[in-house]
This record gives C-alpha cells, structure tokens and sequence, in this order.
C-alpha cells in the first residue's frame, strides 16, 4: 500500500552496553532469523502485542549490529498515530522483544550470545539509545 510509511534502522548495536547492562553479541541473532526470517518477528508499539502497527520485510544483522527494514500500516488506528508521530519527530526508538537462550556474564555485564527474537517495537525511549530508526525517503523515478 503506498500510504504505508518506510522506516529502517538498528534494532540493536553489537558489543554496546544499553542501560540494563545487557550486550549483544555479533550472531546472536543468526539463529533465530535463519528459523523464521523477518516475517516471524513482528512490529509493535512500546512492546505492546495487543495492536501491532505494522511488518518487517528485512531483518539482518549487518557489521553494526541489528538491521531492520518495515512498514508502518495506516490500515489501523495506532499504525496512524504511530506512523504521524513518527513524521513529526516525537518516536524515533527502536527495542527488541527476545527470549535469551544462551548468554554469560562479563563481570556486571551480561553478554547475549544467542537469542530467539520475537518483536521489534517503534519506542519512546529505547533501552539501547542508540537504536534508533528512520524514515525512508521515497525512490526518485
């Protein structure tokens, strides 16, 4: 649909403390994505399932970390209030949703080596402040 909005960016930065003490590790996701791909993670509003607001069509992890591309669905109401605030400015977040299947502790830190990933939600404030995300400018014809 052409009124949905594009949007991408890092989920998640590899080998970055967020502000839980938590780090991913580079291929801690690999697993979990080779398993579902991008259609089995799902895109919610502040980590809520009861409405989601839109899908992800590529989810890799890159040389940075967690690389996410989807759209905002208008279709719905909050995929609405998502979508204009985000063009306003007022979201910009990203955070992941994951069950840890394997991880270890590095003195306060806990190191997440292998996760199930199961949402990745358009946030306020993220616990990695460096997740963020962005709009995609149309393609010029």
């Amino acid at each position: 649909m052409t009124d949905d909005l594009p949007i991408e960016g890092h989920a998640s930065l590899f080998w970055t403390r967020d502000l839980n003490d938590d780090v991913t590790a580079a291929g801690a996701f690999a697993d979990s994505l080779a398993e579902t791909g991008a259609a089995g993670v799902k895109m919610l509003h502040q980590h809520d399932d009861a409405e989601p607001i839109g899908v992800w069509d590529e989810i890799v992890e890159d040389a940075r970390g967690l690389f996410v591309r989807g759209r905002i669905l208008r279709a719905t109401p909050r995929g609405r209030l998502v979508a204009a605030l985000v063009e306003a400015g007022a979201l910009d977040g990203l955070s992941i949703g994951f069950r840890q299947l394997k991880a270890r502790q590095d003195g306060p830190l806990r190191v997440l080596t292998r996760v199930d990933l199961w949402e990745v939600s358009v946030v306020t404030f993220p616990m990695l402040p460096g997740a963020r995300l962005q709009v995609v400018a149309p393609a010029v014809p």
